[in-house]
């Protein structure tokens, strides 16, 4: 992989034209999640951070045995060596930035030749892999995460990493035992790993976001050399000698307490090369947990084992088949990342390529898999703004990013919300708010007492069926709701025991590659044969949440939206629309279904309620929508508007319909029902050209305000909002986010409730690393939607 892999990850530098102040080094889950903090500055300058700003122990060094001078390269372990010793020297490489994409970032730096000036320097990259790989479940349910250290020079150097206890608990007070594992399976090679755990583990339990249970395996090859101990002592002596000893320290104690750290070396002997010689190594981080969640599914409350124990036989399979797995996670995820920058450049602009890149692992570093192959499921953690599982208005932000990537995980996350529903646990008309109060504890609302959203989530949910439903029908690769849809065989299982969505019974090997998914969906044959399948075990929730929607979306009483932070309010205009858009959603469901009375009866209602919407929620002169329809000289971001496009209902937008359209598209514009339900736009076209007119008049600093209340701005609807305007309001509020994320003054990972003047700090609430950066994805999703021709 040496010449390649050095090309190929430098090749990246081209990439990255934003400057976030964090950046995502390893996220995997809400539990594997570290990020290199002040990213703004040298990568030594702090140590790396879990998302909620906790330091981890996380550092890396090389030395020069030459001139006995080590180097920091991430993580202020330099703070434990001697800057008067006599025995080595420190120094400072030159940094020489990050690059990133979708699933890796990279950490360059040069380090002067021992010849000084008549040398070349050595050139260095630390490259941190979390795959996304659209066309592999399996992989992506791994918890595994891979660290490449890449070397190009002609002078030796030596490479040290270390973890600590940190990985495992969120307490420095937790007492810790570890071993150094060898594994030397027949048809692999050779591996060591540290193995690190709580000595007494507190199962689903977390102290500070942190889980209290589960093990961190920490990776290296058979010619590494390790070392356990205090972490000073440790360091002392690579930096003496460029190398660690091979010993274990078995004396467990506290995380902090002499702080032990499980470390490797390795060292590179480039001074043997005849000319500049290319070497790396390869490291895994991987933390198993045994089980993920606890959840109160029809069967009871059920602890919920990880996917990924369908497949493997035990813990050092996994890790054994992960570590060698790397060059085929890496080509998936390197096709993933190369297809998306294609499709952002096209949509947006470089900006817009690294806004979707770094919102890629944070939507997936929100979830876990669980279930098993017949029956996936995908959990999710509202990180963050308090906690909550499963929550229906955050998995609605994050729903572009799933149908852009693999609408099969966002019929996973909608799974477990069914189930539980359909089992009578939960009393209400309106669908739950979320699973649990806080993750990974998802024991469910048995007395309907969860944060009340009924209007906003009823729409969420049948919205979110109508555009999975939609996904499943194409007719070839331009026509999929995903570009990843059409890859593998066609494949459907006709059990009652089996989920509509199953993973293959044997997973499809393409191209070299084993452990890949079926394609999702296929023609409109298939398509209607799957939906079905899958709404028939729910129907009667949609049903009943259309009724719900009937009574009370036009007027809603006074309530939340999933703008909770911002307060009740009744009569709320852009909460009512989105209402209104899902019974319109539930007409289709139905027509899916064969049920055309009720097809027809919801149409209806659903077209005498938009039409009368517009003369309570647009503003007298018919120049914004109001914030609520008694709030005279209010205005809102009217985000509703996006699900009505991409649900098909617009074809001025998705479509070619009009010599107007905002957006263009190759192709006939219909879903899966085919054109004759859609000739016509649901909401009339103007409310949109107003909208996006207002947007540019509304435009703060660092974006567009949610509503005329504050000055925050949330980009999740704002990219919705952008989605479906003009091509200068979409440009500004492209550019406008851009601009903050160069200049924001927070200092947690990518935020989506911002100040839009001032330093573009956090309003209060403080929310960061949320899955709902998945609506940046909005303009991929409504560009691939409605093409199918059936």
């Amino acid at each position: 992989m040496r010449c390649t892999a050095f090309a190929s990850l430098s090749s990246l530098a081209a990439a990255s034209s934003l400057t976030p102040p964090v950046l995502p080094l390893i996220v995997r889950n809400p539990y594997l999640s570290t990020w290199l903090a002040n990213a703004r500055d040298v990568p030594w300058s702090k140590w790396p951070m879990f998302y909620t700003g906790q330091e981890i122990g996380f550092s890396i060094l090389a030395s020069v045995t030459n001139t006995s001078t080590v180097y920091p390269l991430l993580g202020r372990a330099y703070d434990s060596l001697d800057e008067k010793s006599e025995h080595y020297n420190i120094s400072l490489p030159t940094y020489l930035g990050a690059q990133y994409d979708a699933s890796t970032t990279n950490l360059s730096y040069s380090i002067p030749s021992p010849k000084g000036t008549g040398g070349q320097p050595a050139e260095l990259i630390l490259s941190f892999l979390s795959p996304i790989t659209p066309t592999s479940t399996l992989r992506q349910a791994l918890p595994a995460a891979y660290i490449t250290v890449l070397v190009k020079g002609d002078f030796d150097l030596s490479i040290y990493i270390d973890v600590n206890g940190q990985w495992v608990s969120g307490n420095r007070g937790s007492e810790i035992v570890w071993s150094l594992d060898e594994t030397d399976f027949k048809d692999a090679g050779k591996l060591k790993s540290w193995r690190v755990k709580r000595r007494t583990e507190q199962i689903l339990t977390e102290y500070e976001d942190r889980a209290e249970w589960g093990t961190l395996h920490f990776t290296g090859p058979e010619d590494v050399s390790h070392e356990s101990g205090t972490s000073a002592d440790i360091r002392h002596k690579f930096a003496k000698y460029g190398q660690v000893n091979n010993t274990n320290d078995e004396q467990y104690r506290a995380i902090m307490d002499e702080e032990p750290v499980f470390a490797f070396s390795k060292a590179f002997n480039m001074s043997q090369n005849a000319s500049v010689g290319m070497e790396s190594v390869l490291f895994t981080i991987t933390h198993i947990q045994d089980p993920v969640t606890q959840y109160a599914s029809a069967r009871g409350l059920t602890q919920m084992k990880p996917l990924w124990q369908s497949y493997f036989f035990s813990d050092l399979a996994l890790i054994t088949y992960h570590y060698f797995d790397y060059k085929h996670a890496a080509k998936l995820a390197t096709e993933y990342s190369a297809q998306l920058e294609k499709d952002a450049y096209a949509s947006g602009s470089s900006s817009y390529v690294d806004i979707v890149a770094l919102s890629a692992r944070q939507v997936m570093g929100a979830t876990s898999f669980s279930g098993t192959p017949d029956n996936p499921l995908l959990f999710l953690k509202e990180i963050s703004s308090n906690g909550n599982s499963q929550t229906v208005d955050v998995i609605f932000p994050a729903f572009p990013f799933f149908l852009y990537t693999n609408p099969r995980w966002l019929a996973y996350l909608l799974e477990p919300l069914l189930e539980h529903m359909l089992s009578g646990q939960y009393p209400n008309d309106y669908t739950m708010h979320d699973l649990g109060y806080h993750f990974p504890n998802l024991t469910g609302h048995a007395d309907g007492n969860d944060e009340y959203m009924p209007v906003e989530e009823c729409g969420d949910m049948l919205i979110m069926g109508l555009a999975l439903v939609n996904s499943l029908s194409y007719s070839d690769a331009s026509s999929a709701q995903s570009p990843w849809s059409i890859e593998g065989d066609v494949s459907t299982r006709d059990s009652d025991d089996v989920s509509a969505f199953a993973l293959p019974a044997t997973l499809e090997t393409r191209n070299g590659v084993l452990g890949l998914d079926s394609a999702w969906g296929g023609n409109a044959a298939v398509a209607k044969k799957q939906a079905r399948q899958w709404l028939s075990k729910s129907y009667r929730l949609w049903h009943q949440w259309t009724g719900y929607l009937v009574d009370y979306s036009l007027e809603p009483h006074n309530q939340l939206c999933t703008d909770d932070f911002a307060g009740w309010l009744a009569l709320q205009t852009n909460l009512a629309l989105k209402g209104i858009v899902g019974i319109k959603a539930m007409s289709e469901l139905a027509e899916v279904m064969g049920e055309e009375k009720e097809a027809k009866y919801y149409r209806n209602i659903s077209e005498t309620y938009v039409k009368r919407w517009e003369e309570l929620g647009m503003s007298r002169d018919g120049g914004r929508a109001k914030l609520a329809y008694d709030w005279y000289g209010s205005w809102t971001t009217l985000y509703s508007l996006y699900a009505d496009a991409v649900l098909c209902f617009h074809p001025t937008v998705t479509g070619n319909d009009s010599s107007d359209a905002l957006l263009s598209q190759n192709g006939a514009q219909t879903p899966i029902l085919g054109p004759e339900l859609n000739k016509r736009d649901f909401i009339p076209h103007h409310i949109y050209d107003t909208q996006s007119s207002w947007y540019l008049s509304a435009m703060q600093k660092y974006g567009l305000p949610l509503d005329s209340r504050h000055l925050y701005t949330k980009s999740d609807w704002a990219f919705q909002a952008a989605a479906v305007a003009s091509h200068d309001t979409r440009t500004a509020i492209l550019n406008s986010v851009a601009k903050w994320l160069n200049e924001t003054s927070t200092d947690r990972p990518f935020s989506d409730l911002y100040k839009t003047e001032e330093d573009g700090g956090f309003p209060g609430p403080d929310f960061f690393a949320r899955p709902v950066v998945g609506s940046h994805f909005a303009f991929l999703t409504l560009e691939r939607a409605c093409k199918n021709e059936s």
